[in-house]
């Protein structure tokens, strides 16, 4: 090799060096990234179920509750068949009428589209807690003052529908009901009870008063 002219500075590298140099800096960071990856999944490694039946905890109106279900069980079908809590209707088992809803987290939801074990470590509330301890809530109260249904057999979701819209918008307007109660069917046709009903509500009113 040609060595450089006096007044020519020597390279700091060369070629080889700054590849060589390049290949170890990328199998350090590479196995730093997979030795973080796999630390991470270990310490928050979902736990898995295989097939069969499992018992798991739900928290259920306040309450902690074991029940035995299968990977494919629906809350529905586990408030239903394991903890009688049978307020919620399995209607159309498809998520189109509403009937079955109830609270995860305080949010309205179908729990015939839901699966129980996706309700672990959740707060679930069915209609049951409107009743419970001999109190009766308000808008139960004003379901009966209003008249608010017929065959019932709606009631209960369009009760947790009305309960999730009363207690996230406070006093909604005739539309926001609508809007909010739009995911649940009244065959019998009361939706204007129904409406009446949750706008005592929110004004305050009690089932008998004015």
């Amino acid at each position: 090799m040609t060595k450089p002219p006096p007044d020519q500075p020597q390279e700091a590298f060369s070629r080889r060096s700054f590849l060589k140099g390049a290949s170890v800096a990328t199998i350090a960071g590479t196995a730093a990234t997979a030795a973080a990856t796999a630390a991470t999944a270990t310490q928050g490694k979902p736990e898995t179920f295989g097939p069969g039946t499992h018992e798991i905890q739900l928290k259920v109106n306040g309450q902690n509750k074991l029940v035995k279900v299968e990977t494919r069980t629906t809350l529905l079908d586990a408030l239903r068949d394991q903890m009688d809590l049978t307020g919620a209707k399995k209607i159309c088992d498809r998520g189109a009428c509403g009937g079955c809803t109830v609270h995860l987290d305080g949010q309205p939801i179908n729990s015939c589209l839901t699966l129980a074990m996706d309700a672990i470590g959740g707060e679930i509330t069915t209609v049951e807690s409107l009743t419970e301890g001999g109190k009766v809530h308000p808008l139960v109260q004003n379901f009966v003052h209003c008249d608010a249904m017929q065959c019932g057999f709606c009631t209960p979701g369009m009760v947790m529908s009305s309960l999730a819209c009363l207690q996230q918008r406070g006093k909604p307007t005739r539309e926001q009901i609508q809007h909010d109660l739009s995911g649940n069917i009244c065959r019998c046709g009361t939706y204007g009870r129904i409406f009446e009903a949750v706008e005592r509500t929110a004004q305050g009113a009690q089932g008998g008063g004015k």
